[in-house]
Protein backbone atom coordinates (compact mmCIF):
# COMPACT_ATOMS: atom_id res chain seq x y z
CA UNK A 1 0.00 0.00 0.00
CA UNK A 2 1.39 3.46 -1.30
CA UNK A 3 1.57 6.50 1.20
CA UNK A 4 -1.80 8.75 0.64
CA UNK A 5 -3.92 5.77 -0.74
CA UNK A 6 -7.21 5.42 -0.23
CA UNK A 7 -7.59 2.45 2.24
CA UNK A 8 -11.43 1.62 0.59
CA UNK A 9 -9.75 1.17 -2.80
CA UNK A 10 -7.01 -1.15 -1.39
CA UNK A 11 -9.52 -2.99 0.09
CA UNK A 12 -11.93 -3.13 -2.82
CA UNK A 13 -9.28 -3.94 -4.78
CA UNK A 14 -7.48 -6.91 -2.33
CA UNK A 15 -10.86 -8.10 -2.88
CA UNK A 16 -11.48 -8.04 -6.26
CA UNK A 17 -8.16 -9.93 -6.44
CA UNK A 18 -9.38 -12.82 -4.18
CA UNK A 19 -12.36 -13.38 -6.03
CA UNK A 20 -10.28 -14.15 -8.78
CA UNK A 21 -8.15 -16.90 -6.43
CA UNK A 22 -5.42 -14.64 -5.43
CA UNK A 23 -4.50 -16.21 -2.08
CA UNK A 24 -2.09 -13.55 -1.60
CA UNK A 25 -4.59 -10.97 -2.23
CA UNK A 26 -6.86 -12.75 0.82
CA UNK A 27 -4.07 -12.73 3.31
CA UNK A 28 -2.80 -8.64 2.46
CA UNK A 29 -6.59 -8.29 3.05
CA UNK A 30 -6.97 -8.91 6.75
CA UNK A 31 -4.39 -6.48 8.19
CA UNK A 32 -6.39 -3.83 6.50
CA UNK A 33 -9.80 -5.05 7.84
CA UNK A 34 -8.90 -6.92 10.86
CA UNK A 35 -9.75 -4.12 13.37
CA UNK A 36 -13.42 -3.17 12.19
CA UNK A 37 -13.92 -6.98 11.74
CA UNK A 38 -12.75 -7.19 15.62
CA UNK A 39 -15.42 -4.50 16.35
CA UNK A 40 -17.70 -5.98 14.71
CA UNK A 41 -17.15 -8.70 16.85
CA UNK A 42 -17.15 -7.39 20.11
CA UNK A 43 -20.32 -5.41 19.05
CA UNK A 44 -22.15 -8.68 18.82
CA UNK A 45 -20.32 -10.26 21.88
CA UNK A 46 -22.23 -7.53 24.19
CA UNK A 47 -25.40 -8.53 23.44
CA UNK A 48 -24.48 -12.23 24.58
CA UNK A 49 -24.70 -13.75 28.01
CA UNK A 50 -21.58 -12.64 30.14
CA UNK A 51 -20.30 -15.98 30.22
CA UNK A 52 -19.98 -16.26 26.29
CA UNK A 53 -16.81 -18.34 26.13
CA UNK A 54 -16.78 -16.67 22.76
CA UNK A 55 -13.87 -13.82 22.39
CA UNK A 56 -13.96 -11.36 20.16
CA UNK A 57 -10.92 -12.46 18.33
CA UNK A 58 -12.07 -16.09 18.76
CA UNK A 59 -14.96 -14.86 16.54
CA UNK A 60 -13.10 -13.12 14.21
CA UNK A 61 -11.19 -16.03 13.43
CA UNK A 62 -14.10 -18.56 13.26
CA UNK A 63 -15.39 -16.17 10.70
CA UNK A 64 -12.43 -15.73 8.92
CA UNK A 65 -11.80 -19.93 8.50
CA UNK A 66 -15.34 -19.66 7.39
CA UNK A 67 -14.92 -16.83 4.74
CA UNK A 68 -11.54 -18.19 3.27
CA UNK A 69 -14.36 -21.67 2.85
CA UNK A 70 -16.85 -19.25 0.74
CA UNK A 71 -16.36 -20.34 -3.26
CA UNK A 72 -17.31 -18.55 -6.13
CA UNK A 73 -17.82 -15.03 -4.44
CA UNK A 74 -17.58 -12.09 -6.26
CA UNK A 75 -16.67 -9.30 -3.63
CA UNK A 76 -18.15 -6.33 -5.02
CA UNK A 77 -16.92 -3.59 -2.52
CA UNK A 78 -15.84 -3.30 1.25
CA UNK A 79 -19.62 -3.13 2.20
CA UNK A 80 -20.26 -6.36 0.58
CA UNK A 81 -17.50 -8.03 2.64
CA UNK A 82 -18.54 -6.18 5.89
CA UNK A 83 -21.90 -8.01 5.07
CA UNK A 84 -21.40 -11.76 4.59
CA UNK A 85 -18.72 -11.02 7.41
CA UNK A 86 -21.70 -9.99 9.59
CA UNK A 87 -23.77 -13.03 8.25
CA UNK A 88 -21.01 -15.32 8.98
CA UNK A 89 -20.97 -14.19 12.66
CA UNK A 90 -24.72 -14.13 12.88
CA UNK A 91 -24.56 -17.93 12.10
CA UNK A 92 -21.39 -18.68 14.02
CA UNK A 93 -23.05 -17.29 17.24
CA UNK A 94 -26.36 -19.17 16.67
CA UNK A 95 -25.01 -21.88 16.46
CA UNK A 96 -23.06 -21.41 19.53
CA UNK A 97 -26.22 -20.56 21.41
CA UNK A 98 -27.89 -23.99 19.67
CA UNK A 99 -24.70 -26.02 21.21
CA UNK A 100 -25.15 -23.65 24.55
CA UNK A 101 -29.52 -24.53 24.56
CA UNK A 102 -28.97 -28.19 23.56
CA UNK A 103 -26.03 -29.05 26.49
CA UNK A 104 -28.45 -27.13 28.24
CA UNK A 105 -31.55 -28.13 28.30
CA UNK A 106 -32.47 -29.28 25.05
CA UNK A 107 -34.19 -27.58 22.02
CA UNK A 108 -37.58 -25.38 22.59
CA UNK A 109 -37.12 -21.11 21.44
CA UNK A 110 -39.34 -19.66 23.27
CA UNK A 111 -40.80 -16.20 22.01
CA UNK A 112 -38.60 -13.06 21.49
CA UNK A 113 -39.96 -10.50 23.81
CA UNK A 114 -39.44 -7.37 21.45
CA UNK A 115 -37.96 -3.58 22.39
CA UNK A 116 -37.93 -0.63 20.67
CA UNK A 117 -34.03 -1.54 20.18
CA UNK A 118 -34.69 -5.29 19.64
CA UNK A 119 -32.11 -6.17 22.62
CA UNK A 120 -31.53 -9.59 23.56
CA UNK A 121 -31.56 -11.37 26.46
CA UNK A 122 -27.61 -12.27 27.82
CA UNK A 123 -28.65 -15.05 29.56
CA UNK A 124 -30.97 -16.75 27.07
CA UNK A 125 -29.58 -18.36 23.86
CA UNK A 126 -33.05 -19.76 22.65
CA UNK A 127 -34.12 -16.07 22.35
CA UNK A 128 -31.35 -15.90 20.11
CA UNK A 129 -32.68 -18.95 18.06
CA UNK A 130 -36.15 -17.61 17.96
CA UNK A 131 -35.03 -14.07 16.53
CA UNK A 132 -32.87 -15.84 14.17
CA UNK A 133 -35.72 -17.59 13.06
CA UNK A 134 -37.74 -14.37 12.60
CA UNK A 135 -34.98 -12.70 10.97
CA UNK A 136 -35.16 -15.41 8.26
CA UNK A 137 -38.61 -15.30 7.66
CA UNK A 138 -38.65 -11.48 7.44
CA UNK A 139 -35.50 -11.98 4.74
CA UNK A 140 -37.63 -14.56 2.49
CA UNK A 141 -40.70 -11.29 2.47
CA UNK A 142 -37.85 -8.59 2.93
CA UNK A 143 -34.31 -9.08 2.16
CA UNK A 144 -33.31 -5.54 2.35
CA UNK A 145 -35.34 -5.03 5.54
CA UNK A 146 -34.11 -8.47 6.61
CA UNK A 147 -30.29 -7.20 6.05
CA UNK A 148 -30.77 -3.76 8.11
CA UNK A 149 -32.36 -5.52 11.12
CA UNK A 150 -29.05 -8.41 10.97
CA UNK A 151 -26.70 -5.13 10.52
CA UNK A 152 -28.60 -3.16 13.46
CA UNK A 153 -29.21 -6.10 16.04
CA UNK A 154 -25.84 -8.40 15.23
CA UNK A 155 -23.47 -6.02 13.53
CA UNK A 156 -24.60 -2.97 16.38
CA UNK A 157 -24.50 -0.80 13.46
CA UNK A 158 -25.94 2.68 13.55
CA UNK A 159 -28.46 4.11 11.30
CA UNK A 160 -25.95 6.17 9.31
CA UNK A 161 -23.36 2.65 9.17
CA UNK A 162 -25.94 0.81 7.79
CA UNK A 163 -27.17 3.21 5.57
CA UNK A 164 -23.29 3.54 4.05
CA UNK A 165 -22.99 -0.51 4.10
CA UNK A 166 -26.11 -0.92 2.04
CA UNK A 167 -25.59 1.81 -0.02
CA UNK A 168 -29.16 3.39 0.57
CA UNK A 169 -30.25 6.45 2.82
CA UNK A 170 -30.62 7.05 6.13
CA UNK A 171 -34.11 7.85 5.75
CA UNK A 172 -35.02 4.45 4.01
CA UNK A 173 -32.99 2.84 6.97
CA UNK A 174 -35.14 4.51 9.39
CA UNK A 175 -38.19 3.65 7.41
CA UNK A 176 -37.14 0.10 6.94
CA UNK A 177 -36.28 -0.92 10.15
CA UNK A 178 -39.39 0.63 11.89
CA UNK A 179 -41.22 -1.45 9.28
CA UNK A 180 -39.11 -4.33 10.59
CA UNK A 181 -39.40 -3.81 13.93
CA UNK A 182 -43.38 -4.47 13.44
CA UNK A 183 -43.23 -7.16 11.23
CA UNK A 184 -40.86 -8.95 14.12
CA UNK A 185 -43.25 -7.36 17.24
CA UNK A 186 -46.06 -9.10 15.04
CA UNK A 187 -44.08 -12.45 14.16
CA UNK A 188 -43.19 -13.10 17.69
CA UNK A 189 -46.74 -12.29 19.42
CA UNK A 190 -48.17 -14.84 16.39
CA UNK A 191 -44.91 -17.45 17.36
CA UNK A 192 -46.52 -17.04 21.09
CA UNK A 193 -50.52 -17.43 20.14
CA UNK A 194 -49.43 -21.16 18.34
CA UNK A 195 -47.89 -22.36 21.76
Amino acid sequence: MTVGSDPSKDVTRLLGNWSRGDPEAREALMPLVYNELRRLAASYLRRERSDHTLQPTALVHEAYLRLVEQKNVQWQDKSHFFAITAQLMRRILVDHARGHLADKRGSGAPKVPLTEAIVMSQEQPAELLALNESLTRLAAVDAQQGRIVELRIFAGLTVEETADVLGISPATVKRDWSMAKAWLLHETQKGGDRS
